[in-house]
C-alpha cells in the first residue's frame, strides 16, 4: 500500500504490528469552498477529530481558499467554531493549539491567477515551516462546474505536480456528473492534470463502518457466503430514505432528482458491495476490480414502466408536524418534474445472481431516516407443519443496518412458547454501540486519513462512475419521455402507489425499515 510519505515506511509506525493505528505522513490539506456547510459541518471536524486520536502528523496544515475578505485568524475562528460545534470527540486545548499553528488562508476567486500564486507560496512556506513535505491534496468542495477552471489554475500554477517521492492528490466531491457523456468529460479534464491514481472521488457512504462490514461479514465467516447466491436468496432490497424535505436546497435539487442524487453513487455502490465475488486480496486494485466487475454484469429488468418508480412529496403530517408538498417548497418550479423518491430494479447477470431481482429504493419526506441492505431469502422448500402453524412466519432475512442504527439483523423463524407448535418471526440484532467499547468514527474522517495515506480502495475510479451512469441512463431517459410527471404520495409515506406495485407484480412487498 502506498504511503503518505511518497511510498517510504511510515516512521511513526512499527511495520511488524499490524494493530497499530494507521497515522499520516507529513502534509497538508487544502479546501476550496470552506465556506460551504460541507466544509464547516464535516470536513473540519473530520480533521480535528483525526489530529485529537493521534492520526495526523505534528506538523499537518490547513489551508482554506475563498472570496471572503478573511485573514487567516478569521479562518482560525472559523474553524475553531465549527470544530465546538460538529466535533465527534471531545475538545482538548492542546490539540487545538497544535491544530491552529498549522492554518492559512488565502482570498482569491477561481479565475484569479494572483490568488492560485499566493496558495503556491502558501503550499511552499508550509513544506518549511511545517515540514509538510511536499505532500498536498485539494479538496474540491465545490460544484462540478467550477472544477475545470479549478484545475487548470493548479496546473498553470505548478501546484498540481509532485516532485521526486512526494505526492498531490486531488478529492471530488459528488454528484460525478449528470450523465454519462457530462461524467466521461469531467473524468477527462481532472485526468488531465492529475493522474487517475491520485484522483479520491468521494462517497461518504463507503466511509461508514457498515459499508464495509458487508465485505466482514461476507468474507470473514463461513456462516453466510455459502448461501449468499441464487440458490437460497429470494431477492435484495436496498433502501435510503430520508425524513426532510428539501428545505433550502431547491434550488440545487430541481433537475438533479433523487436517482441521480442517490442511486447512481451510493445505491448502485451499496450494490456492488452486496453483489461482488470475493476478491483475491483487500488490496484497493483488487478490491476496485471486483466491484467493477460486477457492476458490469447489472442490468436493468425490463419493461421500464413496471420496473422504476418515481414520485414527488405532497404536503402532509410528519412526526406531529404539518409539512408542505414539495411544489410549495420555497424556489421550487411547480411545474419541475424533478422526483423526490426513485426506485428500480436491477438483475446481476452472473452465476451467482442468476435471477435474483436487486430493488433500489430512495427518497424524501418518508417513514423514518433509515439506510439498510435487506438480503431475504427464500422459503424453506418443504414446511412439515399445518398451515395454521406458521401462519405468521415470513421468509429469513439479513438486514444490515447502514444508519442510523449501525448494525446486522437477522430474522428466522423460532416456536412460541407452550403447548402448540406456532412458528414466528424472531430476530437476532447486532449492534455497533453495544458490542464495541469504542465508538465509530464518522465516514469523512475515515475517507480525508485515507486520501492523505494514498488508500484508495474507498474510492470509485472512471469506470465505476461512468459504469454506474450507464445503468441508470435509460431510467432517465424513459422518464424524460413520459407525458405525465412523478406520482405523488403524502408526506410521512414510504412513497408512491406505482413502487408498492413495482414488487406486488413479482409477489413481493418492500420492508417497513
Amino acid at each position: 500500500m502506498p504511503t503518505a510519505n511518497g511510498g517510504r515506511t511510515n516512521p511513526l509506525r512499527d511495520p511488524r504490528d499490524k494493530r497499530l493505528p494507521r497515522i499520516a505522513g507529513p502534509c497538508g490539506l487544502v479546501i476550496f469552498g470552506v465556506t460551504g456547510d460541507l466544509s464547516r459541518k464535516k470536513l473540519m471536524p473530520a480533521i480535528y477529530d483525526l489530529a485529537n486520536r493521534g492520526l495526523l502528523p505534528p506538523g499537518f496544515a490547513l489551508t482554506g481558499f475563498a472570496r471572503r475578505d478573511w485573514a487567516t485568524e478569521d479562518f482560525g475562528q472559523v474553524v475553531y467554531d465549527a470544530v465546538r460545534e460538529h466535533a465527534r470527540t471531545p475538545f482538548r486545548q492542546e490539540v487545538w493549539d497544535r491544530l491552529a499553528e498549522g492554518l492559512r488562508f488565502v482570498q482569491g476567486s477561481f479565475d484569479d491567477d494572483a490568488a492560485f500564486d499566493e496558495l503556491e507560496r502558501t503550499v511552499r512556506e508550509l513544506d518549511e515551516v511545517r515540514g509538510t513535505g511536499g505532500n498536498h491534496a485539494f479538496y474540491l468542495s465545490i460544484p462540478p462546474s467550477a472544477f475545470p477552471v479549478v484545475c487548470k489554475q493548479l496546473a498553470r500554477s505548478g501546484l498540481s505536480g509532485s516532485y521526486e517521492d512526494t505526492w498531490r492528490r486531488v478529492v471530488i466531491e459528488k454528484p460525478f456528473g449528470h450523465d454519462l457523456e457530462s461524467a466521461k468529460e469531467l473524468n477527462a479534464i481532472v485526468n488531465e492534470v492529475f493522474p487517475e491514481d491520485s484522483v479520491f472521488r468521494i462517497d461518504h457512504y463507503l466511509g461508514k463502518e457498515t459499508v464495509q462490514n458487508v465485505l466482514a461479514l461476507r468474507f470473514a465467516n463461513q456462516l453466510f457466503e455459502p448461501i449468499w447466491n441464487a440458490n437460497y436468496v429470494d431477492h435484495v432490497q436496498i433502501t435510503m430514505a430520508e425524513d426532510i424535505g428539501l428545505g433550502g436546497r431547491a434550488g440545487y435539487y430541481d433537475g438533479i432528482g433523487a436517482a441521480r442524487d442517490v442511486i447512481q453513487n451510493h445505491l448502485l455502490q451499496l450494490l456492488a458491495f452486496t453483489a461482488m465475488e470475493e476478491p483475491t486480496s483487500f488490496s484497493s486494485d483488487e478490491l476496485r476490480a471486483e466491484k467493477t466487475k460486477v457492476l458490469k454484469a447489472v442490468k436493468l429488468a425490463q419493461p421500464l414502466d413496471e420496473t422504476t418508480a418515481r414520485g414527488q412529496y405532497e404536503g402532509g403530517w410528519q412526526g406531529g408536524e404539518e409539512v408542505p408538498g414539495l411544489k410549495e417548497e420555497e424556489g421550487f418550479n411547480p411545474e419541475s418534474t424533478t422526483e423526490t423518491f426513485a426506485a428500480i430494479t436491477c438483475e446481476v447477470e452472473n452465476r451467482r445472481w442468476a435471477g435474483v431481482p436487486f430493488y433500489l429504493r430512495t427518497g424524501k419526506r418518508l417513514g423514518r431516516r433509515v439506510t439498510e441492505i435487506a438480503v431475504i431469502f427464500k422459503r424453506a422448500p418443504h414446511l412439515p407443519f399445518d398451515a395454521t402453524m406458521t401462519e405468521e412466519l415470513g421468509q429469513n432475512a439479513m438486514v444490515i443496518r447502514v444508519q442510523p442504527d449501525e448494525g446486522a439483523t437477522i430474522r428466522f423463524g423460532s416456536k412460541v412458547p407452550g403447548n402448540q407448535m406456532e412458528v414466528r418471526d424472531v430476530t437476532m440484532d447486532f449492534g455497533y454501540g453495544n458490542a464495541f467499547t469504542e465508538s465509530s468514527p464518522e465516514a469523512y474522517e475515515r475517507l480525508i486519513l485515507d486520501v492523505l495515506l494514498g488508500e484508495p480502495s474507498l474510492f470509485p475510479v472512471n469506470e465505476e462512475v461512468e459504469r454506474s451512469w450507464e445503468i441508470l441512463d435509460p431510467v432517465l431517459e424513459h422518464w424524460a419521455s413520459l407525458p405525465q410527471g412523478p406520482d405523488g404520495y403524502p408526506a410521512g409515506s414510504w412513497g408512491p402507489d406505482s413502487s408498492a406495485e413495482m414488487l406486488a407484480r413479482t409477489g413481493r412487498q418492500w420492508r417497513r425499515p
